[in-house]
């Protein structure tokens, strides 16, 4: 198999893909996007999907990283796409659209992919937790390397409220809540996991983690916490790494 694999991140607002160098998990050329349509449904976004293929003009294996609860290829949830998705088959709709062979996986576990290959997680043992920071939150968890797929543990109940509800980064833009503030009950959410869990690393990603200097010495919490090497790329080298396994 070829060391240059497509890794295709499909999000709310936007399908974005490159090739990726699977052993270095640096992007190869340009990172091209492409608007999410609405309706979200299969046959849009499939439509999309392999609009951007062709434009990338690429052909060969596919990873896709799919905002939903992933299950043999199949999606069991949907989150910021249309519900019809749930109960579809995310590979197969794909893979006839561009006619190339695609392996889909959670988005959040894509990104935690590729922090456990090049990233943060690298060579860590016992538990890590990657944690996804944006409109909700998203996750994954390693135990010794091995991914556990699928975890949502964004969807804990903290104070009575669902703990993307409560501490992601929507919710402190629309509370207007200050980096003390948000970074108290984002310390009691890690507190809450680190209860349930015994996690030995978190690893803290999207959008947010670029201001981790404003608030990673506000966090206060026993597990060591780092912030994500790979950023907005993230998404995009697991998916390419899940689809040369």
């Amino acid at each position: 198999m070829s060391k240059h694999i497509l890794g295709v991140d499909v999000g709310g607002s936007g399908i974005k893909g490159s090739l990726v160098n699977i052993k270095t998990g640096a992007l190869v050329g340009d990172r091209i996007r492409v608007e999410t349509p609405a309706p979200a449904n299969p046959s849009m976004i499939a439509e999309a999907f392999a609009g951007l293929i062709k434009k990338i003009g690429y052909k060969g294996p596919i990873g896709c990283g799919f905002p939903a609860i992933v299950q043999h290829g199949v999606a069991k949830s949907a989150a910021n796409i249309d519900k019809s998705w749930i109960g579809h088959n995310i590979e197969e709709e794909f893979s006839a659209a561009c006619g190339n062979p695609v392996k889909a996986l959670n988005d959040a576990d894509a990104a935690g992919l590729a922090e456990l290959t090049f990233g943060q997680g690298k060579d860590v043992e016992g538990v890590v937790i990657l944690i996804t920071i944006g409109t909700g939150l998203g996750t994954a968890q390693f135990v010794n390397g091995t991914l556990v797929p699928n975890t949502e543990f964004g969807h804990l109940y903290l104070h009575g409220r669902i703990a993307e509800h409560y501490c992601s980064n929507r919710i402190r833009e629309e509370e207007n809540l200050s980096w003390e503030d948000w970074a108290h009950r984002f310390s009691e959410y890690l507190r809450h996991l680190e209860r349930l869990l015994t996690p030995d690393l978190f690893i803290l990603g999207g959008g947010v983690s670029k201001e981790f200097k404003d608030f990673g010495h506000l966090l206060k919490v026993h597990t060591p916490v780092k912030p994500a090497k790979l950023l907005n790329s993230a998404g995009i080298v697991g998916a390419a790494v899940y689809a040369g396994k």
